[in-house]
């Protein structure tokens, strides 16, 4: 190894301080987390001091047959609610200490394992430099001007050398494939039910025959009719194969493995809510059920954002409301893109301003 002029003041203080340097921020962490404990632990106790007469005036209250007044069960409640998150930040207060105090061992036996000097010990940088003949004839003389100092060679004798001591990092969040955003459900009110079809009944008629009627003479006969219509309930699903093993072996594996079916049951219903064709197990979507678009005559319809305007035209001449827009991402990007032809801006203003996606006055 190459001599090394070192600044000996820097060293020695290196020699001197690195203990200290080293445990002082986990130990004054460990201060700092122990007051903290104490501090939760007395609030605690004075919780439970408040809420234990409060839960005998209720246990009494109950024996009686009485009902608790508001006042006593918000009292109640919020005590218990002040409890349970003392109790919550108790525990986390102690993992931390716990974790804090480990630290310091760890650092402890590391600098007692660096030693001083001693046989069986790693020889710190400073303190080498501290007993070398080089420094002690330094000071002998004064300690004027520089001197050089040649450290020991590094031990490569044992295998792989330090880097028996370097570990890998393993971050447990996995890298997951991208999952699409599911929104069609969220447009659509849904009811739950356990039976296994949906009896309702549908209108099918409505002549409406009101009219004036001069004095005396028959009222015109309106006429209406309904048919019973039943929607059976239809079963998504899928699973998938893994041994007992690998599920008591890992926790997160089980927690990945719902998601995932989740996921792909949640995509497949929205599939079928939009698009299903109704034939066998498949729902009757809305695209299906929808009546086949028909531009009015006399408007224009050369571009996307007229014919969404015209489409939403059709949905109110057929005495209903549109309340919002679903279109694919690639056709709505189009839109965004659209440009006035004098100035060559964009029709939906500067890319850059914040604002919902929205058309003709509907969320998209």
């Amino acid at each position: 190894m190459k001599p090394a002029a070192l600044s000996v003041p820097a060293l020695m203080a290196h020699a001197v301080n690195t203990p200290d340097g080293l445990l002082q921020a986990p130990r004054a962490d460990a201060g700092n987390v122990s007051a903290q404990l104490t501090e939760v632990g007395a609030s605690i106790k004075a919780l439970r001091e408040d809420v234990m007469p409060k839960a005998e005036e209720a246990l009494k209250l109950a024996a009686k047959g009485e009902k608790l007044t508001d006042e006593l069960k918000a009292s109640i409640d919020k005590v218990l609610g002040d409890f349970n998150a003392a109790s919550a930040n108790h525990q986390k207060l102690e993992g931390k200490l716990e974790a804090l105090e480990t630290s310091n061992l760890d650092l402890a036996q590391a600098i007692a394992g660096a030693g001083t000097g001693g046989k069986s010990g790693r020889v710190s940088a400073g303190r080498e430099l501290v007993d070398s003949d080089a420094f002690k004839a330094y000071s002998a003389a004064g300690a004027q001007g520089n001197f050089k100092f040649d450290p020991k060679a590094a031990i490569t004798s044992v295998a792989g050398s330090g880097g028996g001591l370097s570990w890998t990092e393993r971050d447990t969040t996995p890298v997951n494939i991208a999952r699409r955003q599911l929104f069609i459900r969220g447009l659509l009110n849904v009811v739950p039910t356990a039976a296994k079809a949906v009896d309702y009944s549908k209108q099918v008629l409505r002549t409406n025959n009101a009219a004036m009627t001069a004095e005396g003479a028959a009222l015109p006969e309106s006429t209406y009719g309904w048919e019973q219509a039943q929607a059976s309930v239809k079963k998504i699903g899928h699973h998938i194969n893994v041994s007992e093993e690998a599920m008591r072996d890992s926790t997160q594996l089980a927690g990945e493995i719902d998601g995932e079916l989740s996921y792909g049951t949640d995509l497949a219903e929205e599939a079928q809510i939009l698009s299903g064709d109704g034939t066998g197990q498949n729902l009757s979507g809305l695209i299906t059920e929808a009546t086949a678009f028909a531009a009015a005559a006399g408007l224009p319809n050369t571009d996307r954002i007229e014919r969404l305007r015209l489409a939403i035209l059709q949905v109110t001449l057929a005495d209903y409301a549109a309340d919002g827009i679903v279109l694919n991402p690639t056709d709505w990007a189009a839109i965004e893109l659209m440009r006035e032809t004098s100035t060559g801006a964009f029709l939906f203003g500067v890319p850059g301003t914040a604002a919902a996606p929205a058309l003709w006055r509907l969320p998209v």
